[in-house]
């Protein structure tokens, strides 16, 4: 079966961006990029997958999962298939049509679509973001993959917006990077192991 990986990047007081949405303040230097380009390439957007003259194929994930927040700054710069090279979904309850015929849009039942997304046969499901659709599917996650920047922000969008539901994790691994970034990977651990 395969996973539903949220993979991420989150400040040290826990938040994956501005009040705004904004995400430009992280610190992301070379040695991130590198680690990026090497581990996760299939998680860079297409166009910037050609700006970095990354072309490979997808060693993790061939299908992404988005919700509309997270979908609307690619829709803002003209682009309608942000990550042309998996298959993609993006949830909406408010978006009727996609802009693209490449991007199918989830309007009903998420769990259930989650779940038969992981019962096919392939690479892992890329949990592009955001914060609300993470939540809503913190039963399903089953990986998470967090670069934690060295930067306190304050006030933002946190890593999940839910209701109070403890949910156990376990540190699989860990990377530090020359910069002060570091990659932290959890997997879900089963109720007989908590």
């Amino acid at each position: 079966m395969r996973k539903l990986v949220y993979y991420i990047g989150m400040t040290i007081d826990g938040f994956i961006a501005a009040p705004d949405g904004g995400f430009d303040f992280f610190p992301v230097s070379q040695d991130v990029i590198d680690f990026i380009v090497e581990a996760y390439p299939d998680t860079l957007p297409t166009h910037v997958r050609q700006q970095l003259g990354v072309d490979v194929e997808n060693p993790t994930f061939d299908t992404g999962v988005q919700g509309r927040a997270t979908y609307e700054p690619a829709l803002a710069i003209g682009i309608t298939s942000p990550y042309a090279h998996l298959r993609q979904y993006v949830v909406s309850e408010s978006m009727k049509e996609s802009p693209d015929p490449t991007v199918e849009i989830i309007s009903g039942d998420l769990v259930d679509k989650i779940r038969e997304l992981k019962a096919e046969a392939g690479k892992d499901i890329y949990l592009t973001g955001g914060s609300r659709l993470a939540g809503a599917l913190l039963d399903e996650i089953d990986t998470l993959v967090i670069k934690l920047y060295p930067i306190v922000i304050g006030t933002g969008i946190p890593l999940f917006t839910s209701d109070f539901s403890p949910t156990h994790f376990t540190l699989v691994d860990n990377r530090a990077l020359e910069r002060g970034t570091v990659i932290l990977t959890y997997d879900k651990k089963s109720s007989v192991e908590v």
